[in-house]
């Protein structure tokens, strides 16, 4: 059994299309993944470098503790189910079964145990002596998977094994699948294009689209929390129901306007306290989520409801315990395409409704999903990455939410007043502001607090849940924005600095003791060099970059160096740089210095002038193909 490890993983074919994008995961050992995604998004090309039969163009893959990009697929330990069966038709049931067995020169008892238990636990014991012509879809898959788990893998790799099978079969498949897992207690990593298969078998599931990652999360988190619309939309049937409108704040209530409709609402501004204020002006637009469920056409529901809106019935469909209802906001439209105001309601089927007529709809308001109109993201992410706050600066004080602080010297700027951007990690818990603790949530294994600070709402993320009713905290300010008239006044120190190098060669002459005898001979060395300064490689590192590159290209392709602050130092030999000035943040100093035209960020005490020459620590420095934006260490 085994965990896999993905790191900055990469599938470029050689016309440039990346079929995988910067794939980062970490599946622990018995999980039950599921990729799932429409076609061409590259789950089932992720799962083949899993099992080794495409190529890994960057990145690095771990099963269990060992690096496994060049493995061979026989040596990797993993055992792979195909959509098409691949069995050999000329062999029984138990030759299918024993065939792997047989070419590992297993003993013949130790084989004819092994596939008599594979039969067993898959109920296909009376067809052993069969031939797979004369059994059904559905018992062939079983001898693939037979054929499988006979190997004992470490894991279970399945690409859409379902897929030929009808409705019925597929779902007696599911179940017989997720017992198998429960019963094999090995790690799963199962792709199908069925987001029911995804949500019905997977601990986790991981959706794609276009090459990337768009969410890896549990079902249930999926459903009731995407990160943005193609995740919404793809999970659940049948699709989320997707509207244009807007937001505005008015006092403690924000007003939902539905475009192109009459349609309007109104939610306490408590639901919407993570959403940027930008998107609560009633004119910056958004799409409103709102799934078939959470449409109410109960009586009691429309009587106790403050959120009622009128829908035209276009038609609907009967499905037995539930009926489908379509119809629109808008009264001019007939709801039978998929217009930007059609809506679909799951109803229990008790009304009696016709074409044309106009009824009364609840919103259940607090199932409400809100994404960006141009990015698609969600407006209310679970974790907030920043905290957005209209504030003041006058006489170098930063006033907010009734607090003042006192900027430090590297932030100093005009007065201003503006909107504030605090990330929820740049939250400390050793500052002055006495704060309010209203909840603490672990979100996926990160502690999100509710704040509050004079009345006022913040979030900040914490290694550990806190306990007590109030907390002093404090401001990381090299984190900080202050967004001023469309510009950025104040902006954050980058959390890595970016400065080009080359992957070279070095012809040395070093000294070995040969038989007692010191000789010099000719050896090589790989490293990179950043302006004139050689750094040597190690084996690994060079490794991954000819695994990328290529030998020949690994010498001529742009390169670039990224180190955070922390991971540069000012030595007495490294690379040559230009010292500008040191920058005080409060409880850090940075020394702000120039590579070429690059600007970089050390952390550091003291204050230097003129040339100084920086050392990376290279066990925290990434290296990026500059051309394709791949990172290959």
């Amino acid at each position: 059994m085994a965990d896999v490890s993905l790191k900055h993983v990469y599938k470029v074919y050689p016309n440039g299309t990346k079929a995988v994008n910067d794939f980062n995961m970490e599946i622990k050992d018995k999980e039950f993944i599921v990729f799932v995604g429409p076609s061409g998004c590259g789950k089932s090309t992720t799962l083949r470098m899993i099992a080794g039969l495409e190529d890994i163009s960057a990145g690095e893959l771990k099963i269990g503790d060992l690096i496994v990009n060049d493995m061979e697929p026989k040596d990797r330990d993993i055992a792979m189910v195909f959509q098409n069966y691949a069995l050999y038709p000329h062999m029984t049931v138990y030759e299918n079964i024993a065939f792997g067995l047989r070419l590992r020169k297993l003993p013949k008892e130790e084989i004819h145990n092994k596939v008599v238990e594979a039969a067993d636990i898959l109920g296909i014991t009376e067809y052993l002596d069969k031939k797979p012509k004369e059994m059904s879809g559905g018992q062939r898959q079983r001898v693939a998977l037979g054929r499988a788990i006979v190997r004992e893998p470490k894991v279970m790799l399945l690409d859409e094994p379902l897929s030929n099978l009808d409705a019925k079969l597929r779902t007696q498949m599911r179940a017989e699948i997720s017992k198998l897992h429960a019963k094999l207690q090995t790690t799963f990593i199962y792709v199908t294009h069925d987001q029911v298969e995804a949500m019905t078998m997977g601990t986790r599931i991981v959706v794609m689209k276009s090459g990337f990652v768009q969410q890896i999360d549990t079902p249930k988190n999926l459903y009731n929390y995407p990160a943005n619309k193609f995740v919404a939309g793809f999970i659940g049937t049948p699709q989320m129901n997707f509207f244009e409108g807007t937001l505005l704040k008015t006092g403690d209530s924000v007003t939902v306007k539905f475009d192109n409709s009459e349609a309007e609402i109104t939610v306490p501004y408590s639901m919407l306290y993570k959403a940027r204020p930008a998107y609560l002006d009633g004119k910056k637009k958004v799409y409103i989520g709102l799934r078939a469920e959470d449409v109410s056409l109960a009586e009691e529901d429309i009587k106790s409801s403050k959120s009622v809106i009128k829908i035209k019935v276009s038609h609907k469909e009967e499905l037995g315990s539930e009926t489908l209802i379509y119809g629109d906001i808008n009264m001019d439209s007939d709801g039978y395409g998929e217009g930007p105001t059609r809506i679909i309601i799951k109803d229990s089927g008790e009304h009696e409704l016709n074409a044309g007529d106009i009824i009364d709809a609840a919103l259940k308001v607090e199932r409400i999903h809100l994404f960006d109109k141009e990015t698609e993201e969600s407006v209310l992410p679970r974790v907030p990455e920043y905290n957005y706050i209209d504030c003041e600066i006058k006489d170098g004080k930063l006033k907010f939410f009734g607090a003042e602080l006192e900027l430090p010297n590297a932030v100093k700027c005009a007065d201003l007043k503006g909107e504030l951007l605090i990330p929820t990690d740049a939250i400390s818990f050793d500052g002055d502001l006495k704060a309010e603790i209203v909840s603490c949530e672990n979100i996926g294994g990160v502690n999100l607090l509710a704040l509050e600070l004079n009345g006022n709402r913040l979030y900040a993320v914490s290694p550990e849940c806190i306990e007590g009713k109030t907390v002093n905290i404090g401001i990381d300010f090299k984190k900080i924005t202050v967004i001023s008239d469309g510009q950025a006044k104040i902006s954050p120190m980058p959390e890595l600095n970016e400065f080009a190098c080359k992957f070279v060669k070095q012809k040395t002459k070093d000294t070995v003791e040969v038989n007692g005898k010191t000789k010099k001979k000719k050896v090589v060395h790989f490293g990179f060099t950043v302006g004139d300064t050689f750094f040597e490689a190690s084996d690994e590192t060079s490794q991954k970059i000819f695994a990328a590159l290529g030998i020949r290209d690994a010498f001529t392709t742009a390169l670039k160096m990224e180190c955070g602050a922390y991971h540069l130092s000012v030595a007495d030999h490294g690379i040559a740089a230009e010292a500008k000035e040191l920058l005080d943040y409060g409880t850090e100093k940075f020394l702000k210095c120039m590579i070429g035209d690059s600007a970089v960020y050390v952390k550091c005490d003291e204050e230097y002038n003129g040339s100084v020459c920086l050392l990376p620590d290279f066990e925290e420095v990434g290296i990026v193909e500059t051309e394709r934006d791949i990172k290959i260490v």
